[in-house]
């Protein structure tokens, strides 16, 4: 099934979930993924192997990080190639002062904010579903 490309259908259909749990972004600079680590997401640049783990895996893991997140899902099916959903979704986010990392999956996008401002971020986010204009 294709995804959404519609920006005002995307908006409107969003239905933001804030997930449990705490998530944190980890490097290995030798790209090499532990045996064991079941990491939520990946992604392999010249420097290293960033992977994005819940806390408590990382920890048990050793591994270092320095920024602690909350996971938010937006639960509507963005086609890859839908344009303006990225930009109204972090616009709005930085218009309330928070910073967004974004993570674009096949079915949903998912965005990583600082944990302590998770709830703020899904009312940001709830109110721009609800008003879709003021993107």
């Amino acid at each position: 099934m294709a995804g959404e490309t519609s920006l005002a259908a995307l908006l409107r259909d969003m239905t933001p979930v804030l997930n449990d749990g705490e998530y944190v972004f980890c490097t290995l600079p030798d790209g090499q993924l532990p045996a064991g680590l079941q990491p939520l997401g990946s992604f392999r640049e010249s420097e290293g192997l960033t992977l994005i783990l819940s806390r408590a895996e990382a920890e048990q893991a050793g591994l270092s990080f320095d920024y602690v997140a909350a996971w938010l899902t937006l639960e509507v099916h963005s086609a890859l190639q839908a344009v303006g959903l990225t930009a109204a979704v972090a616009g709005a986010l930085a218009r309330a002062g928070i910073s967004c990392n974004v993570i674009a999956a096949w079915y949903h996008d998912h965005l990583f904010v600082a944990y302590a401002d998770g709830p703020r971020a899904l009312d940001v986010l709830r109110a721009l579903a609800r008003n879709p204009e003021g993107a």
